[in-house]
């Protein structure tokens, strides 16, 4: 095998089925200018021709690392793909990719299939839809390549659940660095945090339309967009915060909830006893007795 490339196809036993993400192909491999694409070095499940694509049984995460070329896939149509960009491909869903011929490409991929996978998307997280990904280039991701590709080389005991946590890895990384760059593109990301820290700074007072005037952002923009960086509504981020301050007051002084809860402006001590169960599931007297210790007395 050349040191340009390197790949691995695996066997799955039964016992590695109940692990809930199985790895099917590990590799890496460089694509030179005007060369075959893809070479006929592959099991036949693999192998497609470009014009008319495949359909896999696995999801497959591929990175390129160089050079440039085209995805295309029946949910999401036709992307320009280059160094920097992931690709997902799903179970089921008709695609085809080749490099440019003028630069050629590196790729690493790896292959998978499994419950853990098959929930992500099923909850959201994954879509057809829109399956690319722009990281840029990331040394960690190449590390994590490499390490699976060692790790199916060897086939240890134990092989399949270690490249369970790498590909675990690969595709959660994809979609943080992915949603972040997006988000650093413009002052979004600035903006969202300055709003968390007012949050912090001004518990006892701040309203979600106040945040959105800090932003400098309508309400409904500001609310859609927040939403979308911290996965919460404004109220509810709030509200999240007065509940985490108010467990740590209630853990680490002696203030009285009548006083904890005008600290952090809730209307009257009924409604934070009210809001803090629940959340909790228990009242804020239940809770300073148990992380106090006074339970155990």
């Amino acid at each position: 095998m050349s040191q340009t490339t390197r790949r691995k196809y695996l066997t799955i036993n039964p016992s590695d089925q109940k692990w809930g993400l199985t790895i099917h192909s590990v590799g890496h491999q460089v694509i030179s200018e005007n060369e075959a694409y893809p070479p006929q070095v592959h099991p036949t499940r693999y192998l497609f021709n470009i014009e008319n694509g495949r359909i896999l049984n696995e999801y497959q995460l591929l990175y390129i690392t160089k050079g440039r070329g085209m995805f295309s896939s029946e949910s999401s149509g036709r992307s320009q793909v280059k160094e920097g960009y992931m690709f997902l491909l799903f179970p089921g869903e008709w695609h085809t990719y080749r490099p440019d011929p003028e630069t050629g490409w590196n790729e690493y991929w790896i292959g998978f299939d499994g419950r853990i996978m098959d929930e992500w998307v099923k909850d959201g997280f994954f879509h057809k839809e829109s399956p690319v990904f722009n990281i840029g280039l990331n040394e960690e991701i190449i590390a994590l390549y490499k390490r699976a590709i060692i790790i199916a080389e060897a086939q240890e005991a134990n092989y399949q659940q270690a490249l369970s946590g790498i590909a675990c890895n690969l595709v959660s990384m994809a979609l943080y660095l992915s949603r972040n760059r997006d988000f650093n593109k413009s002052d979004v990301a600035s903006q969202m945090n300055q709003a968390k820290i007012a949050v912090h700074e001004n518990i006892s007072a701040i309203t979600p339309e106040e945040l959105a005037r800090i932003t400098c952002m309508s309400y409904s923009k500001f609310r859609k967009i927040f939403k979308e960086y911290t996965g919460f509504a404004p109220s509810q981020y709030i509200q999240e915060v007065r509940i985490t301050m108010a467990k740590e007051l209630l853990t680490n002084t002696s203030k009285s909830i009548k006083e904890i809860a005008i600290e952090l402006g809730y209307e009257n001590k009924d409604y934070f006893f009210t809001v803090f169960k629940k959340v909790t599931g228990n009242t804020p007297i239940t809770y300073r007795r148990h992380t106090q210790g006074e339970d155990l007395k």
